[in-house]
């Protein structure tokens, strides 16, 4: 048993959802999401299929002090929604720089819930970040609309492992300057 940690996150809210930090009771849904193919295939750190125990692992170490990624659950239960239907984080980086990463249940794509996350984040900027970067795969078109309709600029090509895959996956690169 996993004792609930206190992040030190902030609370960011939205008139649809809050973004707030993980807890233990968010595991079966991160298990359920997460371990959707489509969706570990998206990104570069989740595995396929998700092995017991990694959900737990990934939220005891979402809390633990001097971290290098924060990471908030989507939650709409504020308006009668259901209580995580993604996940968005700030890694960070040095010189005031964050990588922004997130992931949607494919239950909630296509609804602007991506875009409303990162640009509360960006609003919000918990890490007091000056410019914010992320990468997306190239054959994930929709995930670099989120970005470029938040402002960010195409920065480049790169090539990232995703483990879902087990291969190296080409990537778009994106940055948006706070000031």
């Amino acid at each position: 048993m996993v004792a609930e940690a206190e992040t030190m996150q902030p609370v960011i809210e939205t008139e649809r959802f809050d973004l707030r930090p993980l807890r233990l009771s968010d595991k079966g849904l991160i298990e359920l999401y997460a371990g959707d193919e489509r969706v570990a295939r998206n990104t570069s750190s989740i595995p396929h299929p998700m092995a017991p125990g990694v959900a737990e692992d990934f939220i005891r170490r979402a809390g633990v002090e001097g971290r290098e990624e924060d990471v908030w659950a989507i939650d709409a239960t504020k308006t009668g929604g259901p209580e995580l239907m993604g996940l968005i984080s700030l890694k960070r980086m040095d010189r005031q720089q964050s990588e922004v990463g997130y992931w949607v249940a494919p239950a909630f794509w296509n609804t602007g819930l991506a875009q409303e996350a990162v640009a509360a984040m960006i609003e919000a900027n918990p890490q007091g970040a000056e410019t914010f970067f992320a990468s997306v795969f190239q054959d994930n078109p929709a995930s670099a609309r989120v970005l470029t309709n938040q402002g960010f600029v195409y920065l480049g090509d790169a090539e990232t492992f995703s483990v879902a895959r087990n291969a190296k996956v080409a990537t778009w690169t994106y940055s948006l300057k706070r000031i």
